[in-house]
């Protein structure tokens, strides 16, 4: 329901700021409540990350590849005055995880040590192939024996006392003054290596520094994916017919308005069975179902199902505002289907919708 308000107060405000004059002194307003949503967004995903439940493309990749990407971001985030080591371990096994999710994990994790360092100091990330025993398993109980690839962040700063330590992954828990944390960075980084069947550990004393241990599982493939490159925004207008559902009135009536101003048909349906009737009904093609996932009566894979029965080449791009558990429990985190997690933009949804409507000859179809 959150996700749903977010979705209709970003969708309309980006609305509003293409109708208005470069010039209007109203820009600066709808700049601050889209400023505002999208953080809203970002916290209810930290939250999400923190329950394990956050919805997530896990693929497999090397970490070297992956952190060696992100250095010079880091170094910009903790500034000039903190040297960044960065020390990649030989002949990395892979692992599978969402690359968003260990831009977070390393984002957090570099800001608390920044913030944790007074004056000049030293950051250190490393990794290395790690094979977990029954001997760490007896002071780890959670830890199940294994190959692991371990991410390491040290830092040499004020430390931490066990008293802290004991409640360092609370949502909300934080020693930072007031406005300067959220509490949730390190609760964050702890639900995503949760996610993703690993273990943090963290060793700290008073004036000593601090070094977290991420350990993440070897993945089955040594065949880490190629990191593809962000498609640039889509400025191509569209000419096809959409079938547009969504129980949600001010999602349904937003989708439509940002699909028709694109130059797109809209049947925009309110639910599972107007969607059956219109697409029974229509006399002419439709070539993209929107739906969302979880809708009273049947969800959005039965639907798509009995559309395509209907319409065997319609194409399907299913959008959700809730956490992954419930959205695999309706059967839509397969690889090959397509997913528009709520809120999103009203680019990003354009962008996939062109995306889907003009795929690669060699990719599977979304939706099949």
């Amino acid at each position: 329901d959150f996700n749903n308000m977010l979705q209709a107060i970003l969708g309309n405000a980006d609305l509003a700021l293409h109708e208005l004059p470069a010039d209007s002194p109203v820009r600066e307003d709808l700049l601050e409540i889209q400023k505002s949503a999208l953080r809203s967004a970002e916290l209810t995903r930290q939250l999400l990350a923190f329950a394990r439940k956050q919805t997530a493309s896990p693929r497999v990749l090397d970490l070297n590849d992956t952190g060696a990407g992100m250095l010079k971001m880091l170094r910009r985030l903790i500034g000039e005055n903190l040297d960044l080591a960065w020390l990649p371990g030989a002949a990395l096994w892979p692992v599978r995880i969402d690359p968003s999710q260990l831009d977070q994990i390393l984002t957090n994790l570099c800001v608390n040590a920044r913030d944790a360092i007074s004056g000049t100091g030293r950051i250190i990330i490393e990794t290395a192939n790690h094979r977990l025993d029954d001997t760490y398993r007896s002071l780890h109980p959670e830890a199940v024996p294994g190959d692991y690839v371990l991410l390491a962040v040290s830092d040499n700063g004020q430390g931490m006392d066990a008293e802290v330590r004991n409640h360092l992954f609370e949502p909300f828990f934080t020693t930072k003054g007031l406005g300067k944390g959220t509490g949730l960075g390190l609760a964050t980084v702890f639900g995503i290596v949760k996610q993703n069947l690993g273990l943090i550990n963290v060793y700290s004393e008073p004036g000593r520094g601090t070094t977290f241990k991420i350990y993440l599982p070897r993945a089955i493939s040594d065949t880490p994916a190629a990191t593809a490159a962000s498609p640039p925004p889509s400025t191509a207008r569209g000419a096809e017919t959409i079938l547009l559902v969504e129980d949600e009135e001010q999602v349904l009536s937003l989708g439509r308005r940002i699909l028709q101003g694109n130059g797109y048909t809209v049947l925009a349906a309110a639910g599972p069975e107007a969607a059956i009737a219109l697409a029974t009904q229509h006399p002419g093609p439709i070539d993209l179902l929107i739906t969302d996932v979880v809708m009273p009566g049947i969800n959005g894979k039965e639907l798509n199902a009995r559309l395509r029965a209907l319409r065997p080449t319609l194409r399907t791009l299913f959008m959700s505002g809730y956490p992954a558990n419930v959205i695999a429990h309706h059967g839509i985190l397969e690889d090959h289907l397509a997913l528009l997690p709520k809120p999103f933009t009203n680019q990003s949804l354009l962008d996939r919708v062109r995306q889907i409507l003009a795929p690669n000859p060699a990719d599977p179809k979304p939706g099949e």
